[in-house]
């Protein structure tokens, strides 16, 4: 593809795109309408008799918690099966541990300081959660295999205050990066200075794959068991992208004494989910055979968007030095990075040619990339050839940077 136009030329054209989020599009959503449609042949009764409509049963339908453990491989009585939301999950686990403490352990509230180890870049939701509970955020270098662990475990072998560290192990979000299993082995062995340290392992992207290779998420809850530390991770999942987004079922998985605890405080929370929604997810996708099969027609419409802003970038950055974007296996997002201190001035130049991306400094904890480098690209919703013009204003919006900075310097 050739530089065909100026930056000018392209802001002309008064576009407007959205690639703030990772959306499903609306073609992926359609995949999913027999939930909707085939709803009144559902009906509210479930499999042993219980009425959905009504209160109860805070840890899920019976058979609901089993799709869980058949998509996350784990007994159904580890997994909780929730509303439509993981990210809820998360935060009202970390909420919990913040007043009540773990399990065994005291409220987290009650210490001087409270703080959790952030991969970047990393999900902004995450650290969101943090900056809201008041818990402070150390950033940890994420490395293509994982987080860097060198670093990692001199951190929680040194400071009780550190509680916890945000995982994302497959595809993760922004960068794609997956977990290998000597990471997963550390993250489960290492000795922590806070007996109650937790691993808040966001499975998010367990079945969106972008290529032939299914990789795999680690078995996290049984690497943990074996290291002798079965309560230290708590796994959270949903179907948000793989049926709506704003209406699939959120899980969650852990140790026995974890889903105690979960259900001890969950149940002061809630008198029950929302069991006609679950009840419909059952009957719809049936089992994981069923939702992979789902999951491949997801990739049809998702792979090729992937491919054409690569294609892109490579015609309109390949030759600029310091320039660099990741092409993930799975999941919802692109990383390009600048040269230092050009990420800002990029994002403000797309946006005034009509692409409006995630703020430079998202991924990483209080918004501040120290190197002002990193551009999460979300390249899900927007169409096919909007995805192409996107990639171009971005392209042309970063050269347009560069040659503003070298103005600069002469």
């Amino acid at each position: 593809m050739a530089m065909t136009m100026t930056y000018d030329e392209f802001k002309a054209l008064h576009l407007s795109i959205d690639m703030t989020r990772g959306k499903p599009a609306a073609a992926q959503l359609d995949l999913s309408l027999d939930l909707i449609e085939a709803a009144p042949s559902v009906g509210y009764r479930s499999r042993d008799g219980i009425d959905c409509r009504n209160y109860g049963h805070v840890l899920g339908l019976p058979e609901s918690r089993e799709l869980g453990a058949q998509l996350l491989g784990v007994p159904a009585e580890q997994v909780v099966a929730a509303g439509n939301s993981s990210l809820e999950l998360m935060h009202d686990a970390l909420a919990f541990g913040m007043l009540h403490g773990m399990p065994g352990g005291e409220a987290w509230r009650r210490a001087n300081e409270v703080a959790f180890l952030c991969p970047v870049p990393g999900y902004d939701r995450h650290f969101a959660i943090c900056e809201a509970l008041g818990i402070r955020m150390i950033a940890v270098p994420m490395n293509d295999d994982g987080p860097d662990m060198e670093k990692v475990e001199a951190l929680v072998a040194a400071d009780p205050a550190i509680k916890g560290i945000w995982c994302t192990p497959l595809y993760s979000n922004p960068t794609g990066a997956i977990y290998s299993r000597g990471c997963v082995d550390r993250l489960a062995r290492m000795p922590t200075a806070a007996p109650d340290f937790r691993l808040f392992w966001d499975d998010a992207y367990r079945f969106h794959h972008l290529t032939d290779e299914r990789y795999a998420s680690p078995d996290i809850l049984t690497a943990c068991a074996r290291a002798g530390h079965p309560d230290r991770a708590l796994v959270f999942a949903s179907t948000s992208k793989v049926t709506f987004a704003g209406g699939g079922i959120a899980m969650l998985a852990a140790s026995p004494a974890n889903i105690a605890w979960w259900q001890r405080h969950n149940g002061v929370r809630t008198i029950g989910p929302d069991k006609l929604n679950q009840l419909r997810h059952v009957r719809y996708l049936r089992d994981r055979a069923t939702l992979e099969r789902l999951m491949e027609r997801h990739r049809a419409i998702l792979q090729p968007k992937f491919d054409a802003l690569d294609a892109t970038l490579r015609a309109l950055l390949g030759d600029v030095p310091g320039v660099s974007w990741t092409k993930p296996c799975g999941g919802y997002f692109v990383s390009l990075y600048t040269p230092d201190g050009y990420a800002k001035r990029t994002v403000e130049l797309a946006a005034q040619a009509g692409v409006v991306l995630t703020p430079a400094g998202a991924a990483f904890p209080y918004r501040l990339d120290p190197r002002d480098r990193h551009l999460r690209i979300a390249p899900s919703c927007p169409s096919l050839g909007e995805i192409e013009q996107a990639g171009q204003a971005i392209a042309l919006s970063l050269r347009k940077a560069l040659d503003e900075g070298a103005r600069r310097e002469r």
